[in-house]
């Protein structure tokens, strides 16, 4: 089934579902294939979906054969309830790349989609000949504290976490989450260029918190058991690198994150831009160019 997308950019896009382990998982498809260049897959960040790299696509399609695709529990992808996972959707990219990509591509994700793409690159390496971290999320092993930590405060946590997981304040804490209003505060805190946070932005973001099993997938974020170090998984890479950094993000400290992928991963390409968290919706020109310009540099 094909669904066309109002993107606000040069050409709608037109969007596919596709059928992984009985759930329906949403992507989209731009550009030509070309033979001296691999194809681009987008991987959007928690709360977020294709929508978000509709900018990004209207300039990159004109090089480069562009997928996007709704990650399992977000945007137009089917929402069950289980168990999610950096391993669940590390699969499901290498399983989408395998199976409807058909060849070996540049993955590109922004925060939790890049720690995805990253789970994807070091541990499915068959499935990529590059990656592109765009203010990635994932915990390094040393970012665990050294020292002891305060007992009043560990208690606190336990409680809340606690709190967090009963089903009645779940559920309470979901409907402020995904009003309108706590959404646009919440883009406002992580965007730098606060005109980037349009009526179409926060729609984009709202429209999936409707959808039956969307307060199924923000509990189980309280309960998602820890994945794969991301230094562990920069010691796994082989494929080239490329990090962008919105330096203003107050969610990834790029300038203390920065130097744990150097010392992991040293051979790597690094830029630090004047945006947010989202660096490829608020200032989408000079990250295409950045990603464009590499992809040239390091494929035949």
């Amino acid at each position: 089934m094909q669904v066309t997308v109002s993107s606000n950019s040069p050409s709608d896009l037109t969007g596919q579902y596709w059928n992984w382990r009985g759930h329906s998982i949403y992507y989209t498809q731009a550009g030509q294939p070309h033979s001296q260049r691999p194809p681009l897959l987008l991987v959007h960040g928690f709360g977020a979906s294709t929508d978000h790299w509709r900018k990004n696509i209207a300039e990159l399609q004109e090089d480069f054969q562009v997928w996007a695709i709704d990650l399992l529990g977000f945007g137009r992808s089917s929402k069950p309830k289980l168990t999610y996972s950096g391993d669940l959707w590390r699969d499901q990219l290498h399983d989408f790349i395998t199976q409807v990509i058909g060849q070996p591509a540049i993955l590109a994700g922004n925060s939790l989609g890049g720690y995805a793409s990253l789970c994807v690159a070091a541990q499915y390496p068959q499935s990529a000949v590059g990656l592109v971290l765009i203010n990635s999320a994932g915990p390094f092993s040393d970012s665990e504290p050294k020292t002891p930590p305060n007992p009043i405060k560990a208690t606190i946590g336990k409680i809340t976490r606690w709190l967090f997981l009963q089903p009645g304040i779940n559920f309470w804490l979901f409907q402020y989450a995904r009003r309108r209003a706590t959404i646009r505060k919440t883009l406002l805190k992580v965007y730098l260029d606060k005109t980037a946070v349009t009526d179409q932005l926060v729609e984009e973001i709202y429209r999936p918190s409707c959808d039956v099993g969307a307060p199924d997938v923000f509990a189980a974020v309280f309960k998602t058991p820890p994945g794969a170090k991301v230094d562990h998984l920069l010691q796994q890479l082989t494929c080239p690198l490329l990090v962008l950094w919105g330096e203003a993000d107050p969610w990834m400290k790029a300038r203390e994150r920065s130097p744990k992928f150097h010392q992991y991963y040293p051979d790597l390409t690094e830029h630090f831009l004047e945006a947010g968290h989202c660096p490829h919706d608020e200032v989408p020109t000079q990250v295409n160019e950045l990603i464009r310009n590499w992809i040239y540099g390091t494929t035949p």
